[in-house]
This record gives C-alpha cells, structure tokens and sequence, in this order.
C-alpha cells in the first residue's frame, strides 16, 4: 500500500528555508490502523514523556489515589510535563505531605536555575509512583530503578494493555530517571486510543482529570493545555520528548500518534493541528486559533505542512 510522505516546512516569506520529516498513525481501540503517513524510517522510538498516564495507571490500580485522597487535579498532576510553576510545585509538595514524605525522597533531578525537585516537569509522576510504594509495602529507595516492584508493575501494566511478552520490552533510562520504553507508533497509538476508550474504568479517570485540568498537565500557553482547553472534552492530549506527541480521541477509542524524525518541537504542533483537522477532530475555527498561536513563529516565519493521512 502506498503511504504518503509528511513534511513540516519552515517558511520564511513564503520561501521554503527547512523541512522537517514525519510520521503518523491513527488506530482504534483493538489495535487496527485506520490511516498513516509518513516514510516508516523509524520501526520503533521511545514514548518518552507521552507514557505518563500509563504509568499512574497503577496509582489507581492499587487504591493509593483513595488512600491519599487524591482529587483530579492530583490525578492530572500524575500525567504531566508541567512547567513547574509554583501551581505545580504546591501540588506535588501536597501529595507527598498526604504521604509523610519530604521532597528529598523524590530521583528526579533539580532543574537547571531552579531549588527543588518539586520543580522538575516530572515530579507528578513521580509522586505517583512513591504514592503506589507507600500503598504497597514497597521501599522507596531505588523506586526508579528498572528492577524496584514498582516498575516491574508498570512494565506487567504495558504488557497488559499491549498484549505483549515482558521479554520483548527494551529499556532505557529517561532523563527523569525511570525506565521509557521503544514503542512503534502503531502501539502508542493504541495506548491512546485505550485511555480514550472509556472501557477501561480507571484509564477513564486519568483520561478525564487531564481534560478536567489541563492547566496542571502541561502549563498555562502550553501546547497540550490549549489543545484540551479548545477540544470540547474531545481529546485527551501528551507530548513526548524528542517529537513525540499521543492523542486521543474520547468517547470514540482512536489513537493517534506522530513523529517528527529529528525531533524538532516546533513541527510537531502544526502537524497535530493539519492531521486533527484532517481527522475532523478538531473544527476549522479551532484550527486557526492553534495555527496562530504554534504554527506563526515570527513576522517573517511560519510553519506549513504537506501531506495528509492515508485511510486504510
């Protein structure tokens, strides 16, 4: 079958001055491609930050949101690549406070100019995972090494959901600290299309938290949050590192996912803007108000995408 190619092209004064290179799937909840495009150059990458939702799964899973009281700005707070803004820090002192822990117990790093943990984009993940520790018994020295019981629970988690031989899964450690995963495309976007499905009760909850409180998932102008601020309740949205970016679509149990072969930030939000527009995920006045605010670089530079999603 021919899969056409995606471009992002950096225009300045209408001139082509870079492009950039992509690839898309959607699929549905059972797994099944329902369209693509883009070159496959890449077989498999790492999620990165777009595994996050899956990651708190076991939050839920293990009763420790009920234990520790946690509210759907909590919840939200679990899935983000916040800014770490004092919104975001507060939130995640709370969480450990509720638990009888100080910030010191959490691996990620201190941000470059920043003072605490509580400030790096991951610490609501992390709290998650010291959260499901405290429920279980578990230690919570070394939480984020590949071998702790707690990723070897978020490892059988993504097995689960995946249908997919643990053996199989190749690791390596995230710049946070915890183990990321190799994906294809085609099994980030079936994570999503899960997450959205509204089969699976407690995807369902994480799903809604993140609509519910987009502010706490990424940051006040940032790309996700706008996108679920403008989405009707329709799209539960997370990038990923490196030109990643999942979405999707609630009620209806599609996933999409993307990459952006060099890992170019910029391109990957006017793609997710062309190809939601394609899908009719998103409306043409929600289009153009995104458009203006991630595909208009400058007075002189935009971004422009060529090609479209192949329907299988």
């Amino acid at each position: 079958m021919y899969i056409p190619g995606i471009e992002v092209r950096l225009l300045r004064e209408g001139l082509v001055e870079s492009v950039h290179y992509c690839e898309a799937v959607v699929v549905d909840r059972r797994g099944r491609v329902l369209a693509q495009g883009g070159s496959n150059h890449l077989p498999v990458t790492f999620i990165r930050s777009a595994l996050k939702p899956f990651q708190a799964l076991p939050v839920l899973r293990s009763g420790a949101h009920q234990a520790f009281g946690m509210d759907s700005a909590d919840l939200a707070l679990l899935c983000a690549s916040h800014n770490g803004d004092l919104l975001h820090a507060r939130r995640a002192f709370n969480l450990l406070w509720r638990m009888d822990l100080e910030p010191s117990a959490l691996s990620c790093p201190v941000p470059e100019g920043k003072h605490s943990p509580l400030e790096h984009n991951c610490s609501g993940k992390h709290s998650g995972m010291l959260a499901v520790c405290r429920q279980r018994g578990w230690s919570i020295e070394h939480y984020a090494e590949r071998r702790h019981p707690l990723q070897l629970l978020i490892t059988q988690t993504l097995a689960e959901l995946l249908g997919m031989p643990i053996d199989e899964f190749i690791q390596a450690r995230d710049d946070c600290g915890v183990p990321t995963f190799q994906f294809s495309l085609q099994q980030m976007a079936w994570l999503y299309a899960q997450l959205a499905s509204g089969q699976v009760a407690e995807l369902e909850c994480l799903a809604r938290a993140m609509i519910h409180q987009p502010t706490m998932v990424a940051g006040e102008g940032k790309f996700d949050t706008v996108l679920m601020q403008l989405g009707a309740g329709q799209l539960v949205s997370k990038t990923g590192a490196e030109g990643v970016q999942c979405i999707g679509r609630m009620g209806e149990g599609m996933g999409l996912a993307l990459k952006v072969y060099d890992g170019s930030s910029r391109a990957k939000y006017p793609l997710v803007i062309h190809l939601l527009r394609q899908l009719g995920w998103i409306d043409p006045a929600v289009a153009e108000a995104l458009n203006d605010r991630f595909a208009v670089l400058g007075e002189h530079q935009r971004l422009e995408v060529v090609g479209e999603l192949e329907m299988v």
